[in-house]
Parts: C-alpha cells; sequence; structure tokens
C-alpha cells in the first residue's frame, strides 16, 4: 500500500478510538486491528496514521461507514451519530496492544 505523509497532529485527529467489541478482537487473530476514524480520512491517511503513532507496518486498510439510525426515546425522536471504522491489517508477526495509550 502506498502510504503518504500526514502531520502528528492530523494522526491524532484521524484515530478517534478503538473498537473492542467480539468480533473486532477475533480480527487480531489475522493481524487486524479496528479503529473509529474520522469520517473525511482516507484509507491513506489512516494508513499513515496508524504506521506513525503505533510504529507498526501496515498492509492493507479496510473501511466502512455507519449511518445513524433513527431512534426513539419516550416518544421522542432522535439519531445516533455516523461512524466511520477501519479495519487495519498489519505485516504478519506485528500486533497493536489496543489496552494500552498510545
Amino acid at each position: 500500500m502506498k502510504i503518504g505523509k500526514v502531520a502528528k497532529d492530523r494522526m491524532y485527529q484521524i484515530i478517534i478510538a478503538p473498537v473492542v467489541t467480539e468480533k473486532s478482537t477475533l480480527g487480531s487473530e489475522h493481524s487486524q486491528v479496528t479503529f473509529e476514524v474520522a469520517r473525511d480520512a482516507t484509507k491513506h491517511e489512516i494508513a499513515a496514521a496508524v504506521q506513525g503513532l503505533f510504529d507498526v507496518k501496515v498492509v492493507k486498510v479496510n473501511t466502512l461507514r455507519q449511518v445513524g439510525k433513527l431512534k426513539r426515546f419516550k416518544g421522542h425522536l432522535g439519531r445516533r451519530a455516523e461512524t466511520k471504522k477501519a479495519m487495519v491489517t498489519l505485516a504478519k508477526g506485528q500486533s497493536i496492544d489496543v489496552t494500552a495509550g498510545i
């Protein structure tokens, strides 16, 4: 994957939080880590941010956008926030401990 340069402060804006769910932890068997990322971030920016912040080699980045669902709470309409997730595949033998901070 062709990785560009991203400013250090932009890296912290791109990677919002790790996603720790049952499904995302199953991805760790295949050297994958899942992050919630900024909605305007591209795959190349995400790869550069992960490499810059965690000092690992990124092989592939898959992204998905979740549209905010319309929900009711006690008769009032509300909307969940729209999010974007990135499943980052790391090079063989590398891993990121998402329980530890940056």
